[in-house]
């Protein structure tokens, strides 16, 4: 005689099993973008870079090539932030102007370890920064990537934040959006103005910086 009542459960229990990932923290979604970079108005180079999502937080990653203002061969840059954009690792391996060097790092609560390694030298040292600090390694661009899926078109107000020019130094700058336009972003670094385009979405668009005769589009 049949049961029809075990065999229901089972079906509800079999279609459960299957219609759930095992494990949810596996999910991720990941975005490509190539943003063509001009100098002077003349093409000179690109950055290919992906961003990823997942509930432990998210991770850039990328590589590139730009002949001028400096001559860099990005192999790879990695940017590890928890699910609150605070930074967490970051790896650079490239050539800069026919040099090649390695950049490891690793932030704890702003307490951050550097190890860079130049034509085969290496050095290690500690630096104490912001603990929400950006990584806006110079001269690279999708970095900033960072700040627009952090910010988007909300910002309403001036806010007073800042940037760790890995491995150099920390500076503060302000980020205010256009007047009109909140999906441009007005990042006031030391003498110098960026501008940079994004949407609701969060994405990075475009960058400007008029007093190095930069700009940054996404292709």
């Amino acid at each position: 005689m049949k049961r029809p009542g075990v065999a229901a459960c089972f079906l509800c229990v079999f279609l459960t099993i299957f219609s759930f990932p095992a494990n949810t923290a596996d999910l991720k979604s990941t975005e490509e973008e190539t943003l063509s970079i001009y100098f002077n108005d003349e093409k000179v180079g690109y950055e290919e870079y992906v961003w990823t999502s997942s509930q432990d937080g998210y991770c850039l990653s990328g590589k590139g090539r730009i002949e001028k203002p400096v001559p860099i061969t990005i192999d790879l840059i990695e940017i590890h932030l928890d699910g609150s954009y605070i930074p967490l690792r970051y790896t650079f391996k490239g050539t800069i102007s026919g040099v090649y060097q390695e950049i490891q790092s690793e932030f704890r609560e702003g307490e951050g370890a550097n190890q860079i390694t130049v034509a085969g030298q290496s050095q290690e040292y500690q630096v104490n920064i912001r603990r929400d600090a950006f990584l806006l390694p110079n001269p690279l661009f999708s970095p900033y990537v960072v700040i627009t899926k952090k910010f988007g078109c909300s910002v309403s107000e001036a806010l007073e934040l800042s940037a760790y020019t890995i491995p150099q130094l920390e500076t503060p700058f302000l980020l205010e959006a256009k007047e009109e336009d909140p999906c441009t972003l007005l990042m006031t670094l030391s003498s110098i103005q960026i501008e940079i385009q994004t949407n609701e979405e969060g994405d990075l668009v475009s960058i400007v910086i008029s007093s190095q005769g930069l700009r940054v589009v996404r292709d």
